[in-house]
């Protein structure tokens, strides 16, 4: 059949003000119920805060005395799940005699001011990191559970904690990743260097992502500013690394106490051309069985460059197990070689 060239135009026509009408359409229609990101991100800290509790100053003995305790805080918490809280050490250690312990029981504090027994499953003093368990079931509680982020934090990434600053909140405070390799004499690893504005009281929060998942445990603050009663507040705030809290976590969660991989040198500072490096400096088990030497330079343990002895025990601590085996690439003259290394537990 033959159409007429007028209606083949006509036809056309109205098929391309069809369109135009579609394409000017479009834009008005609804894009897959898509959250803007403020409504995430407010959600994300309400989740963050739910799951956040007040560590006591009272003790259960106190509280069952009968004598009237006043309510204060001297800590921060986050419940992980199932009841499991984590911590800052330094938040609930309490002076026995000429001793620093850790409690036994400690009382926590909900949003839905619950006070609460929880007891200690276990922790380290090599990172400043406790887990306890609540004794008693809070529905409230239970329902928020927080994870930990899959990726490291990074220089420049917007982050949040939850707290409660001097003993009262809980305070939301933002700001951002600095340094992520920072070190401070307070613990045996590397610390996450932030811009948050925190006070004494905020130590065992959270640092949290814009999703809510958890990139450190709030540790130490450089003090900049006297607060009410000589309290320190700071825009230099610390943190454990989630990945270091989680492997911790992890290994508490599993009835096992936390180790820690024992490479066996001591280092010392050498100058090969024009950069200085590392040499051993004292060598033992297992390096030694190895075949490591004393004087060999470090170059590298499984193809990552050593460039400082904070950076070869950061990779011991987060990235090995005791028992797994590690490749040492050193400078033995002007030989490199390569040494496999059966790690030891420290």
């Amino acid at each position: 059949m033959i159409v007429p060239s007028q209606s083949i135009s006509q036809t056309y026509r109205i098929a391309l003000f069809s369109l135009l009408i579609l394409f000017v359409l479009m834009p008005v229609l609804p894009a897959a119920q898509a959250e803007p990101p403020d409504d995430r991100l407010a959600q994300a800290v309400e989740r963050a805060k739910q799951s956040t509790v007040g560590i006591l100053n009272a003790t259960p003995e106190a509280r069952q005395s009968g004598y009237d305790v006043q309510l204060s805080l001297r800590g921060t918490g986050v419940h992980l799940h199932d009841g499991y809280i984590v911590t800052a050490r330094h938040a609930v250690e309490r002076q026995d005699g000429s001793k620093v312990i850790i409690p036994e029981t400690i009382l926590i504090l909900t949003q839905q001011l619950e006070e609460l027994p929880a007891q200690v499953v276990g922790g380290t003093a090599y990172l400043d990191l406790v887990l306890y368990k609540l004794q008693d079931k809070t529905v409230a509680l239970e329902a928020m559970t927080v994870s930990f982020a899959d990726k490291e934090a990074s220089p420049g990434q917007e982050v949040f904690t939850v707290g409660y600053p001097l003993g009262w909140g809980p305070t939301v405070a933002f700001g951002r990743i600095g340094n992520p390799n920072t070190f401070l004499q307070t613990v045996d690893t590397r610390l996450l260097q932030s811009d948050v504005p925190v006070c004494s009281g905020n130590s065992g929060g959270g640092l949290f992502n814009h999703q809510g998942e958890l990139v450190g445990v709030m540790h130490a603050i450089i003090k900049t500013d006297e607060a009410q009663g000589g309290h320190g507040c700071s825009r230099l705030a610390f943190a454990v690394p989630g990945i270091l809290a989680k492997k911790i976590v992890g290994t508490l969660l599993e009835g096992k106490q936390p180790g820690f991989s024992r490479l066996g040198i001591q280092m010392k500072a050498v100058k090969v051309g024009t950069r200085w490096g590392l040499a051993v400096g004292q060598v033992f088990e297992p390096a030694s069985t190895a075949g490591v030497q004393k004087g060999d330079v470090l170059l590298a343990i499984n193809d990552m460059d050593i460039q400082s002895a904070a950076q070869l025990k950061n990779f011991l601590m987060e990235h090995t197990a005791p028992g797994q085996q590690v490749t040492l690439r050193v400078l033995r003259g002007d030989k490199e070689l390569s040494l496999t290394i059966t790690l030891g537990g420290a």
